[in-house]
């Protein structure tokens, strides 16, 4: 359920690393309830901004603003559900196991409450009949749907996820976003990132990252009206073609600078 207010406010957002500028003055903002897609190829800085915006990376400059507070404050760890693309569970343990030591991270001293929690996100990932696998046991999409059921846990108003359905099968994929859908319609504002340009046409706005520059921000009929395009993918090139400088040709994206730089 979209809502006009925006949930994330990010403005002239730059970041340099090693030397090198990753995020040349980004800015852009999600809507509360809206499933926005953070589009590009490896290398554009999507992992970078997410960082930022989730506070675990300091930008050098411009201002970031997370569901009304400055991005990093302590006031929204509780609020915030981060799953990035390194694991996240321990493999030697069971799912239920997992989410019973996330949960009293979370809720200590509140069994309970904690219960509650699991199994609201084992149901919500659908993942309730393999509470005693362990983890090393369970395939790609399964795995990525316990990291995903951790975030859940303590109900975040944001949920931002760094290429979630990198390298799993398109039935898997298309479980995974009917499960951002759900979320979206229940409140939660969603950031998924991806470089799989079909990913895009499954989300409410889209945000289109090539090089550390943001080359589009809005709903996809704006930007296939705004190209004159059927597709994401051709709009997506097209942007890249008219950006590009006289004597340089256009070229999707960047090679892959590393986990810290896409």
């Amino acid at each position: 359920m979209t809502d006009d207010r925006a949930a994330v406010d990010f403005r002239d957002i730059r970041v340099t690393l090693g030397g090198q500028e990753i995020l040349h003055g980004v800015t852009a903002s999600l809507r509360i309830g809206s499933l926005t897609g953070l589009i590009g190829p490896s290398g554009s800085g999507k992992t970078t901004l997410m960082r930022v915006l989730v506070g675990v990376q300091q930008a050098g400059s411009g201002t970031a603003e997370v569901l009304g507070s400055p991005a990093g404050s302590s006031g929204l760890r509780s609020r915030i559900g981060y799953v990035s693309q390194a694991p996240s569970v321990y493999e030697d343990l069971s799912v239920g196991q997992n989410l019973a030591y996330f949960a009293a991270v979370l809720r200590p001293g509140d069994a309970a409450r904690r219960q509650q929690m699991c199994r609201r996100a084992l149901l919500a990932v659908d993942l309730a009949n393999l509470t005693e696998r362990r983890v090393a046991t369970l395939s790609g999409g399964e795995r990525s749907r316990v990291s995903l059921a951790v975030a859940l846990l303590d109900e975040p108003n944001l949920l931002v996820l760094d290429e979630p359905t990198v390298g799993l099968d398109p039935v898997l994929r298309l479980d995974l976003w009917r499960t951002f859908a759900e979320l979206a319609a229940a409140g939660v504002t969603l950031l998924v990132s991806s470089h799989v340009m079909d990913e895009a046409e499954r989300c409410d706005d889209l945000l289109l990252m090539r090089e550390g520059d943001l080359l589009f921000h809005g709903a996809n009929a704006a930007l296939l009206e705004q190209t004159g395009c059927t597709s994401v993918e051709d709009a997506f090139l097209r942007l890249i073609g008219e950006r590009a400088r006289p004597g340089e040709p256009a070229r999707p994206g960047a090679e892959d600078e590393g986990e810290a730089h896409r």
